[in-house]
């Protein structure tokens, strides 16, 4: 007797312990697909951000560009105009280049010449010989005095050197002033528009690929690991990418399987792959460990119930089947008490200890979760029930302390509301996601019946404070930490929309001065360093105040808010140019040089106007400041 129930314990365990791990692996296989769609999209989403907010930083670039160069081209014309008599020689276009902050200066004559240049060998060009300039003679054919044209950057005719032009026609006489620009900016901002720059800003894990793929042709358009290769294998194909929008598995390279993900985002396929060995070889270990751990508690378990049968009799079993009844029927905290000899005591002693380690399971399978390594929790209770049944770590993923768990794993009243508390504050944009503190955030699954409730809860931490992160980044400029300009009007807009009555805000353009010399002369090194120590002004200032951004190269914005009038306003532009002007900072070794900043600015108390028309104004306002009085702030005058 005591053999054969020793072969079937062993038989049943064993079955048992791989049926536990084929559900295990299915499981683990399921949460770890799930977790790396959910990286996939996460990565997906976050390339259609980075794109969509280039493109909208490249159309607002150019479209405050071609303001700017046109208002230095008109004045330009101005001055050509006030001096139509006196004929400028170079050193004099020169001078007034550097003065418009241009590359190029020209005028143009009636019969399309250029007669005066800020570029010796411009002089006397036929603007006829070429289609690059030939476009700005329609200015001369309208008698519109304000008409202006506006070239795209391109290669000029005299020396196939990218720039860009703005060209008005002037009043006093037939012809045209001429300014050109390098476009440096442009083309900075178009680079960071490609695919190469966009996946250069997301790492990729160890046999991970990310690419783009033309959603008609399948044409392969960028990879994260270079375009230096053919793209042959199924996984490169539109056929098989167009099925794996939910993820699948396809055949990649030298015919092995690879878990693709991929996202149609207008004309293209966002798509990412991770070869499957790689996500299983994740598995191996947790199941080789775990395998491990069950083999020993069958060991165990068989030890003991060998030892178990050695005192087992057959007589008094009714009384022992009776109680098992009712421990089966739920009761266990029936206790079997079998007396008439020392063998039935000791059976009972047996199955008592079999009942406790069965109310103890949750600590097993505490053991096998913590050995997974998967950061996950458990806990169930019956209605009628005060116990709660919780797997260890349950209270390191609550981050409660140890008194305190042990009086709500007592009271399943108690904790049901403890869980129900919690749950009441999801985290803003998720379902099932909680915060617990400032560096932990869980996810909590629930299913109740009438009966029971069963809890599953799971650690998010890391996959949150990486939103976080990629959120902060998406939101703040690179080298100033300051607020990227597209951030900054929106929550500028909201303050202005939100003014309480009797408040007054103020929006504030500023640009450096002389910020070009100092990149010329000292390097970009030395005009970061420039740029990152204004910055710390505006860090400096109050933060329930100052609404602080960067907008782009050596211009930065603010709006001042929480104000009761003008005064309160113009109280603290004078402690940012306090502090400012106590700023000095080392250019080079032997060169220091304080920090001079033009601003112009205006305020109001009307919530009906748009943050959009506010910053212009105090563009328009930063304009005259720095063509009047440069390295003080001016207050725009309608």
């Amino acid at each position: 007797m005591q053999k054969t129930f020793i072969k079937y314990t062993f038989f049943i365990i064993t079955s048992a312990i791989f049926l536990i791990l084929f559900v295990h692996f299915r499981f683990s296989l399921y949460m770890l697909e799930e977790q790396q769609y959910n990286t996939f999209h996460a990565k997906t989403e976050q390339m259609i951000h980075t794109l969509e907010n280039n493109q909208e930083e490249l159309r607002e670039l150019n479209e405050s560009l071609d303001e700017d160069y046109l208002t230095r081209a008109k004045a330009a014309a101005y001055v050509m105009d006030m001096q139509e008599d006196v004929p400028m020689n170079v050193w004099q276009m020169q001078y007034l280049a550097r003065l418009l902050n241009v590359d190029e200066l020209h005028v143009i004559d009636e019969n399309g010449f250029i007669i005066s240049s800020s570029v010796s060998k411009y002089a006397g060009f036929d603007m006829n010989s070429h289609k690059q300039t030939r476009e700005f003679l329609s200015l001369l054919k309208t008698n519109d005095k304000n008409a202006y044209l506006i070239q795209d950057a391109q290669p000029n005719a005299a020396e196939d050197k990218l720039m860009k032009y703005v060209g008005v026609v002037r009043k006093s006489q037939k012809g045209i002033v001429q300014v050109g620009f390098k476009p440096t900016r442009q083309m900075e901002a178009i680079s960071r528009n490609t695919y190469h720059y966009i996946f250069s800003r997301f790492p990729t894990d160890i046999g991970e690929e990310l690419f783009v793929a033309d959603a008609s042709t399948g044409e392969i358009l960028g990879h994260s690991g270079g375009m230096e290769r053919e793209f042959l294998a199924d996984c490169y194909q539109l056929e098989y990418l167009n099925a794996c929008r939910k993820g699948a598995y396809i055949k990649g390279e030298n015919g092995e399987n690879v878990y693709a993900v991929s996202k149609l985002y207008e004309d293209v396929l966002l798509c990412a792959l991770l070869p499957q060995h790689t996500l299983f070889q994740r598995l191996w270990k947790h199941l080789l460990a775990t395998l491990a751990y069950l083999f020993f508690i069958e060991a165990a378990v068989i030890l003991l119930f060998n030892y178990l049968i050695k005192k087992k009799v057959i007589s008094g079993i009714h009384q022992i089947i009776e109680n098992l009844t009712s421990i089966t029927n739920g009761n266990l905290d029936t206790v079997v008490a079998v007396s008439g000899n020392h063998e039935f005591e000791a059976l009972s002693t047996g199955i008592n200890t079999m009942v406790k380690s069965i109310v103890n399971l949750s600590n097993r399978i505490s053991a096998i979760i913590e050995i997974s390594g998967i950061p996950l929790a458990a806990f169930e209770y019956g209605r009628g029930s005060n116990h709660v049944f919780t797997t260890s770590g349950l209270s390191g993923l609550l981050d409660i302390p140890a008194a305190k768990a042990a009086r709500l794993y007592k009271d399943s009243t108690l904790f049901g509301e403890y869980i129900r508390e919690i749950t009441l504050h999801p985290l803003e944009g998720e379902e099932d996601i909680f915060k617990i503190n400032e560096k932990k955030y869980i996810r909590i699954h629930m299913s109740e019946s009438e009966e029971t409730c069963l809890g599953i809860i799971t650690d998010v931490s890391k996959d949150m404070l990486q939103k976080q992160q990629m959120q902060y980044e998406n939101t703040h400029d690179a080298l100033t930490g300051l607020y990227q300009y597209g951030h900054f009007k929106q929550l500028a807009e909201e303050i202005l929309h939100n003014l309480s009555a009797g408040k007054v805000c103020a929006v504030v353009m500023l640009d450096l001065d002389y910020f070009k010399p100092i990149n010329d002369t000292f390097g970009h090194d030395a005009g970061d360093r420039y740029l990152q120590e204004f910055s710390s002004v505006m860090h400096s200032m109050p933060v329930d105040h100052f609404l602080c951004a960067r907008r782009s190269g050596d211009e930065f914005c603010m709006m001042i808010y929480g104000c009761d009038d003008k005064a309160e306003i113009l109280r603290y532009l004078d402690l940012f140019y306090e502090t400012l002007n106590g700023k000095e900072i080392m250019l080079s070794s032997t060169h220091s040089q304080k920090i001079n900043a033009s601003a112009g600015f205006v305020w109001t108390s009307s919530t009906d106007d748009s943050i959009s028309e506010f910053l212009s104004r105090a563009d328009d306002a930063l304009y005259k400041v720095k063509k009047d009085n440069k390295g003080y702030y001016t207050e725009y005058i309608n």
